[in-house]
């Protein structure tokens, strides 16, 4: 049967472009990560080596995907920031999320060892992921300031649940004396067991930033690349405060408004 006669079934297929001059956010979520969590034994509140996984994968997304400029990620969460000038996969948006999500997740299952070198994976993670796209760089940089926010709130609020869980408490005890607490409350709750939240790492507390980083003269850089060459920017990880503006200040080549 010739190939063109079947060749309608095409029509159905829904085009699904992105609108040009917006910055595209891909967030990339874990699904089920509550299970996933508890099977390979990770450590409450927080565990830095699954963290660190996290981010060495959003690493590998921006030396992969060079119109991802920035990301910031907390728990098993990830947003990724794509310019607002790629063209990659001609702005599709399903290309770009199954790409962005694929890629993300296969990275995850190779680097497991990586990270947790004496705990088997004993079934494959799973992430799920959305796409919104930003017109203006303030809609941008309040995106990145409200998941920050959730960081901060979500993170303090399990700090104290495991505290209280780990301190002889039923999680339904602890849930429900953490019901309604404001942020002055669960810090005074942290003290009395002597823990002081400020001082956590900063990983914890403010979420991880992911983006390319200006390279002084005479540094060696991988890949062969010269010092000095406009493309010589390295990908690196922080922990910033970007609700204020100290950090865009510094780094204001990230997000540019024409």
């Amino acid at each position: 049967m010739a190939t063109g006669k079947l060749e309608y079934v095409r029509e159905l297929e829904r085009g699904n472009r992105l609108p040009n001059f917006n910055w595209i956010v891909v967030r990339i979520d874990g699904w089920h990560f509550h299970r996933f969590s508890e099977v390979h034994q990770f450590d409450k509140p927080n565990d830095a080596r699954a963290l660190n996984l996290m981010n060495s994968c959003a690493v590998s997304m921006l030396e992969k995907f060079p119109d991802i400029i920035f990301a910031y990620g907390d728990s098993d969460e990830y947003s990724f920031i794509w310019s607002e000038k790629t063209n990659f996969c001609e702005r599709q948006e399903s290309q770009i999320l199954s790409q962005s999500v694929s890629f993300f997740t296969s990275v995850y299952v190779m680097k497991w060892g990586e990270f947790f070198p004496t705990q088997e994976l004993t079934y494959p993670p799973a992430f799920d992921g959305r796409v919104i796209c930003y017109p203006r760089v303030k809609l941008v940089r309040d995106y990145l300031k409200w998941r920050q926010a959730d960081c901060h709130v979500n993170n303090q609020f399990n700090t104290c649940f495991w505290t209280l869980v780990k301190s002889g408490k039923k999680k339904s005890e602890a849930q429900k004396y953490l019901a309604g607490t404001q942020t002055a409350e669960k810090n005074q709750l942290l003290r009395e067991f002597g823990i002081d939240y400020g001082a956590l790492p900063a990983m914890f507390r403010k979420g991880s930033c992911v983006f390319r980083d200006k390279v002084e003269e005479g540094v060696k850089l991988d890949g062969g690349r010269k010092p000095g060459e406009e493309t010589c920017r390295r990908v690196r990880v922080d922990y910033c405060d970007i609700i204020g503006k100290e950090f865009w200040d510094q780094h204001s080549e990230i997000l540019v408004e024409d």
